[in-house]
This record gives structure tokens, sequence and C-alpha cells, in this order.
């Protein structure tokens, strides 16, 4: 059964879920605790108490959104995702800090150049926001885009702002 815990970041309270084998799932901020238990029991977890990859991985959040440049790559990810969403993740976390790509980019990376919007329908269902940097992805031109997570484009545009992206350093009124 998948473990999880609650853990306090630069843009408020998160969550993760994790196996022996690795992380499963991470809440960015929801409205309340029970909101954030709620969403993580989603996965099957249970809350408990933190192990040594689960403390890796969350020491690694906290980090890039301090606005320090982490290293995502280490921690290791369980997934249940399609081969196209495996495929649209790989490519996203392969954009560094301060950097973004259109959703057409990576559906043109992928081969598939008219698929923008299944590339933004497997951004909607990353189950590994921040480890998988689906707020990176912007869309068409510099649109912020969607951003499923609480929060929504206002959530997207402070992380941006914290990674240093230009143009996000301020919260955008239209």
């Amino acid at each position: 059964m998948p473990s999880s815990t609650m853990f306090d970041t630069a843009i408020g309270r998160c969550g993760i879920t994790w196996t022996d084998d690795g992380v499963v799932a991470v809440a960015l901020p929801e409205p309340s605790d029970e909101a954030m238990t709620d969403y993580l029991a989603g996965f099957g977890a249970v809350e408990r108490p933190v192990d040594a990859l689960a403390a890796d991985a969350i020491e690694r959040i906290v980090a890039l959104l301090d606005g320090r440049t982490v290293d995502m790559s280490p921690i290791p990810l369980v997934l249940d995702v399609s081969e196209f969403d495996a495929a649209v993740y790989t490519v996203c976390s392969g954009i560094p800090r301060g950097a973004t790509l259109t959703s057409g980019d990576i559906a043109r990376r992928l081969g598939h150049p008219g698929a923008a919007q299944a590339v933004g329908g497997a951004l909607g269902r990353n189950p590994v926001p921040i480890i998988v940097p689906c707020h990176r992805v912007l869309g068409a031109g510099t649109e912020v885009g969607g951003f499923s997570a609480p929060g929504g484009t206002n959530t997207k545009q402070k992380i941006l702002g914290i990674e240093g992206v230009p143009g996000f350093d301020e919260p955008r009124l239209f």
C-alpha cells in the first residue's frame, strides 16, 4: 500500500505519495489539509513516516520551490500512465529550469505535430507535478495555458517566476 505525507514549501503545503519503488504522486497546495488527504487517498495512500526515498524527493521539491536549481532525475517514479503520456513526460522532464516549451513544441518532438491538445491532456493528468515539470509547458506563443493543480494558472505563474522564467517574475493581470 502506498504511503503519503504532507510537507511545507515556499508556495504552500504540498503532499507526496510513494512506494518502496518510487514516487506515485505529488500534490501541490490544496485549499485544506483535508482536501490534500482526500487527494492523496485517491492513490490508495495512507499517511506514514517518511522513508529515505520520500525524504530525498521532498528535499528536492522544497529546494526547487525555494528557487534553487535541482536535478529531479534521480527520483524514481512509479507511474500508471499510457505510452503517449509517458513520452510527453519524458520530453517535459528534459525542459531545463528557466526555460519553457509549448504543447505544440512537445507534439512536434514526439513526431505528432497536430497533437498539441493531446499533449495538454497528458500534462493535465500528470500525477507528479514539479518532478515532471509540466508547469514549464505553455500554450501557443507565450500564453500561460492551463494548469490543473489547485490555484490553476496563478500557481503555474508563481512557480515559473520562482524558476526565473522571463516575464513571469510578476503576477499577470490578464
